[in-house]
C-alpha cells in the first residue's frame, strides 16, 4: 500500500533547493515502496475521491489550522470524507488539522517554540509500535493541540507537549506533533534561518547530534499502513 502525500507547506527560503520538499524527505524516510504521488493542497489539489488511495499523510505548514486560508476548509472537508475509508497519519500541522476536524483543540502554545531533539514518553503502545518507552525525534512547532479528540487516545507525549502521538479508536488514523522526516542537517538549518525568532537556536542545534528514533517512527509508519 502506497501513501498519497497531502502537502500542506514547502521549506522555507532556499532549503527546498537543497533538501528537497516535503514528499521527497517522507520518500526518503519511508522508501519508494511506501510513498506515492503527492498533492499541493495550498494549490487547492485533493484527490477526486477519498478512496483513489488508501492511506494519506497530510504534512507539516507554516500555516496554523485557525489561518484564513482558502485551502484549509477544503483539507478538512476531504479528510471528514476520507474518515474510515482511508488510512490517515498527520505530522505537526497535518496532526494538529486532524485533531481539529476530529472534534479537537489546537492554539498557538504559550511556552513558545519546540525546536532541535525532544523526547517523547510512551504511555500506551499500539500495536504497530515496538517496546520502546522513550522516543527522540526533531521538532519545529508553535501550536499544539491543547485539547483531545474524542475517540482518540494519547500514546505519547511530554512535557512540552503532552499530546505528541495520537491514535483514533474510531478509524485508522495516527498523527504525531514531531517531524520524523527531518534529517539533522535540515533540521539545524531550519533553527538557522529561524534563529532571530527563537531564544534557544544554539542549545537546540547541540542537541540534534544525539542519536535520534527517525528509523523507528518510519518502521512504526509502515507497519500502521501494512496492518490489515
Amino acid at each position: 500500500m502506497k501513501i498519497a502525500i497531502l502537502e500542506t507547506g514547502t521549506p522555507p527560503g532556499p532549503l527546498a533547493d537543497t533538501f528537497g520538499r516535503y514528499p521527497d524527505m517522507f520518500r526518503r524516510l519511508l522508501g519508494d515502496d511506501y510513498v506515492g504521488p503527492s498533492y499541493d493542497v495550498t494549490r487547492q489539489e485533493l484527490p477526486a475521491n477519498p478512496v483513489d488511495h488508501s492511506a494519506y499523510l497530510v504534512t507539516g505548514s507554516p500555516a496554523g489550522v485557525y489561518d484564513d486560508l482558502p485551502w484549509i476548509a477544503p483539507l478538512k472537508a476531504f479528510l471528514t470524507a476520507a474518515k474510515g475509508k482511508s488510512k490517515l497519519i498527520g505530522v505537526c500541522f497535518g496532526h494538529q488539522i486532524m485533531a481539529e476536524t476530529f472534534g479537537g483543540r489546537v492554539e498557538k502554545w504559550g511556552k513558545g517554540w519546540g525546536v532541535g531533539l525532544q523526547e517523547y514518553q510512551v504511555f500506551e503502545r499500539a500495536p504497530w509500535m515496538d517496546e520502546a518507552e522513550w522516543v527522540a525525534v526533531p521538532v519545529s512547532h508553535q501550536d499544539q493541540v491543547i485539547g483531545r479528540p474524542p475517540c482518540c487516545t494519547v500514546l505519547a507525549g511530554s512535557d512540552f507537549c503532552d499530546m505528541g502521538v495520537l491514535a483514533y479508536q474510531d478509524q485508522p488514523a495516527i498523527s504525531f506533533q514531531f517531524h520524523p522526516e527531518f534529517e539533522t542537517d535540515f533540521a539545524a538549518a531550519l533553527i538557522e534561518i529561524r534563529r532571530e525568532r527563537l531564544a534557544n537556536a544554539d542549545a537546540a542545534i547541540a542537541s540534534l547530534r544525539q542519536p535520534n528514533d527517525r528509523k523507528r517512527v518510519a518502521e512504526w509508519i509502515r507497519k500502521f499502513v501494512d496492518a490489515e
